[in-house]
């Protein structure tokens, strides 16, 4: 054994080397705007007994934890660094995917030890999300510090920070306008997509082609709404559609039909678009004069779209895209594409493009269960990023292909007490392992997963005593978890963020870094852009 241990480094390293107003008619649509206001790998040798399962005996031993440090020396000894250009870039942001939220997820897809398609990715980091004006962080000024590189306001987005939010005038100047990722790939004769389960014109993916002052200008109607001219301040629908970056796109892909339709205008699924100036942003995409581009409004025509098709605008729910236990639920999962689906029709499109590509993905309603202290639905649409990911990495070499995964922001959302390993996240902290000193002292159990703050309106809140998690249901996909201060939705939390990548120039990815750092190291790994580029 001692003469394996001493021989493994050679052969590893010879095998590395072979490498209007609410008050009126439109409900649903004026839920959905008080709802946002409201919340607004290498394969590497491995020893073979590693492999295991939850409750393995090998973990009691001192052999298997030194064996298992061992191969991470070599591993990180034996890690090549891949510095040839990035051909392609595909950059996804769960939303509100806060370190706990990985935890979580790692415990439904099997136990403790368990690892998301890209924490197996060869290098990690973490980022800084605060705002110009704010310690906690929204998805704008987020999305803008991400995506363009220059840190804002909070809810502003495309803009610096000299923009207070709701100024109709002072958006406009193109000088405080901020560039992004997605434009300086186009500029270099890349295509480029966005990919999101939110309205296609929610912050996150806007922040790839919008400047607005106020995140919520989503349509003409909002913009009226706020005191601003819609004639005057450009929306973020007719920026995706006729925008100079947005236009340009040959994917779009998410929620959010309302946004691009008047309100006479009947949804393919039932109700009525949103705008109020009698435009079809649809028809106009459509009717631009390109060829071989499609429409598509389900999950069928998604997945059967030409081979021919050189863009694709898939909008699949009037607004936000349901969440993925939601759709299984309600039976509804043959209407809506899956977000691997997306990325995958995505990437099939956009690599017709000799030059290659960057794509955005976003999964965004992630932060949309936590702001409702819905954990189950949270921890199942990070699943969902979890899957796409790994079709991305799938489909795309690593020897040209940088993919990078984020968040913009964390959530409030813990993980506490003293559970026994192996219990289940979404369940009470057992007392198997733990004394009367760590036990309640109200004398009712606890959930392991609870909230800093939450909807007032929830179930799980009590102005006179603790809700007593005995009493209620934690078992389906829209359960509501415990939380501690009543608000109007659960909040952001300051936290640092998780950054993982793999591929081309994936080692600069490590460390503490501002969030806005990011868009400069994807802008160098495919030398586009007008900062530092990395060698031919």
């Amino acid at each position: 054994m001692k003469l394996f241990l001493c021989l493994l480094p050679i052969l590893v390293s010879c095998l590395g080397a072979v490498v209007e107003n609410c008050a009126n008619s439109q409900s649903e649509r004026c839920r959905k705007i008080n709802e946002e206001a409201m919340m607004h790998p290498k394969v590497q040798p491995r020893y073979p007994f590693l492999t295991r399962t939850s409750g393995n005996s090998f973990e009691k031993t001192t052999e298997y934890w030194t064996n298992l440090g061992h191969q991470h020396v070599l591993d990180k000894v034996n890690r090549y660094f891949n510095t040839k250009r990035a051909k392609n870039i595909v950059f996804f942001i769960g939303d509100g995917m806060s370190i706990p939220t990985l935890f979580a997820a790692r415990m439904a897809l099997g136990g403790e030890e368990q690892q998301l398609s890209f924490e197996k990715f060869p290098y990690s980091g973490l980022a800084k999300t605060y705002c110009v004006d704010a310690q906690v962080a929204d998805s704008a000024c987020t999305g803008t510090a991400y995506s363009s590189g220059v840190k804002t306001n909070l809810f502003t987005l495309g803009i610096n920070g000299q923009v207070v939010r709701g100024d109709c005038n002072s958006g406009l100047d193109p000088s405080i306008h901020t560039e992004s990722l997605a434009k300086w790939a186009l500029d270099s004769g890349k295509s480029a997509g966005i990919v999101t389960t939110t309205t296609v014109t929610h912050a996150s993916p806007a922040s790839n082609y919008a400047h607005v002052a106020d995140r919520m200008w989503e349509d003409d109607t909002v913009v009226r709404q706020s005191g601003c001219d819609p004639n005057v301040v450009t929306d973020i629908a007719r920026q995706l559609i006729h925008g100079p970056v947005g236009s340009r796109f040959s994917v779009i892909m998410g929620g959010g039909r309302g946004h691009l339709r008047d309100s006479s205008i009947p949804d393919e699924e039932g109700g009525f678009g949103f705008r109020n100036d009698s435009r079809d942003l649809i028809s106009e995409w459509l009717n631009d004069g390109q060829p071989n581009k499609r429409y598509v409004w389900n999950r069928n025509d998604l997945l059967t779209l030409p081979y021919n098709t050189e863009r694709v605008l898939g909008l699949f729910e009037s607004s936000h895209m349901q969440f993925y236990l939601e759709s299984q639920a309600k039976q509804t999962q043959d209407t809506e594409p899956t977000l691997e689906e997306m990325t995958r029709s995505a990437i099939k499109v956009l690599k017709k493009n000799e030059n290659g590509f960057f794509l955005f993905v976003e999964g965004g309603k992630i932060d949309h269960g936590h702001h409702y202290t819905m954990a189950r639905a949270a921890i199942g649409e990070t699943i969902e990023l979890h899957k796409a990911v790994q079709a991305a990495r799938e489909m795309l070499s690593e020897y040209d292909s940088l993919i990078v995964v984020s968040s913009d922001h964390s959530h409030t959302m813990s993980i506490s007490g003293y559970p026994t390993r192996g219990n289940d996240i979404f369940g009470k902290v057992d007392t198997g392992i733990i004394n009367d000193d760590f036990l309640a002292k109200d004398g009712m159990p606890y959930m392991t997963l609870s909230y800093a703050n939450g909807p007032s309106a929830s179930t799980q809140y009590s102005s006179t005593s603790r809700v007593n998690p005995a009493t209620s249901d934690y078992s389906q996909w829209n359960s509501f978890f415990p939380f501690y201060v009543p608000s109007d939705a659960e909040t952001h939390a300051g936290d640092d963020v998780g950054v993982f990548a793999s591929g081309p120039y994936a080692h600069l990815f490590t460390g503490t870094m501002e969030q806005s750092h990011l868009p400069h190291l994807m802008a160098y790994a495919a030398a586009i852009g007008n900062g530092p580029k990395c060698p031919v």
